[in-house]
């Protein structure tokens, strides 16, 4: 997928030139090459050329949207980031810890400036803002209302940290998190918030059971730190057959009666719809569409 909706992005370390020959081709939606925790100080540089090069290999590639994590925006590096890795193949930029909308002001400034020089329209470059920390969360809203800002991604582990929840309780202690966030990218009429990484890479059924939890509190996608959990994930984020045609009986049963009858219609086997019943349904469906299921068989074509 080369925008909107993905299920997946996967990380691969900015250093590693044969992560990045991999990474492309491992099956993810979405890849995220890492500037910034992955990559020790004395190897930024490095990364940066490697980044670029993979990005300018892949310019013309239908292959996954390319995404790059650039540094904290509270440092120098950031800025070094864009200058080597801003033109043909970038997506956009995953900014890391963000706190405050004055953060993106100054990224704004800079990505404006580089486009400009790159010969690229103003704007293009997108912006997914991290959000990894109790003060990031309570300016989440003004944030997710930045012109810069196109998603939102919640980091799990450093939230966890900077709020000292036990790390063994994440579903319980980022709940209220994850839900306000849904709720803030609804608001501000951004997609859902992309759900956070699963460290535990041996628990793929733990992956599974938070993932379908994230996609039931309203999350949609999420981050990945190694190619066998892109299945698992996708499985969880992706409508099945029986939810895609749940959802087209309740339109057509929309369709067929409820215009002549207040607003409301049953489906051949029972089923109520009302106005709210038929956004969700619609919803589905839409999902369907941008992932190009296959509506019989609720596959990825």
């Amino acid at each position: 997928m080369r925008s909107g909706l993905a299920r997946s992005y996967l990380f691969a370390p900015g250093n590693q030139p044969d992560l990045l020959s991999k990474v492309f081709s491992a099956g993810a939606d979405a890849v995220v090459l890492d500037l910034e925790d992955a990559v020790p100080v004395d190897q930024k540089q490095r990364a940066r050329e490697l980044v670029r090069r993979a990005l300018e290999n892949r310019s013309n590639s239908t292959g996954p949207a390319a995404w790059v994590r650039i540094n904290s925006l509270r440092g120098p590096e950031w800025q070094r980031d864009l200058e080597v890795i801003v033109g043909p193949g970038l997506e956009g930029v995953r900014v890391p810890k963000v706190d405050s909308p004055s953060e993106l002001d100054s990224l704004a400034e800079a990505l404006s400036e580089i486009e400009a020089d790159s010969g690229l329209e103003s704007g293009s470059i997108r912006v997914t803002c991290t959000i990894e920390s109790a003060k990031g969360l309570l300016a989440a809203s003004e944030l997710a209302l930045h012109q810069q800002v196109d998603r939102i991604a919640f980091g799990s582990t450093d939230f966890m940290a900077d709020i000292g929840a036990d790390p063994t309780a994440e579903s319980m202690a980022t709940l209220w998190a994850r839900s306000s966030l849904v709720v803030i990218c609804r608001a501000a009429g951004l997609i859902p918030p992309i759900a956070p990484v699963w460290t535990r890479l041996e628990d793929l059924e733990g992956l599974r059971k938070n993932s379908l939890e994230c996609r039931q509190l309203g999350l949609f996608g999420r981050t990945c730190i190694h190619p066998k959990q892109i299945s698992t994930i996708h499985e969880a984020f992706t409508p099945t057959a029986e939810e895609v045609a749940q959802a087209r009986s309740a339109v057509e049963a929309w369709e067929d009666t409820a215009r002549a009858r207040d607003g409301v219609a049953v489906t051949e086997d029972g089923r109520f719809v009302d106005p709210a019943v038929l956004r969700h349904a619609r919803a589905v469906l839409e999902l369907a569409t941008a992932l190009h299921l296959d509506s019989e068989q609720g596959t990825v074509q």
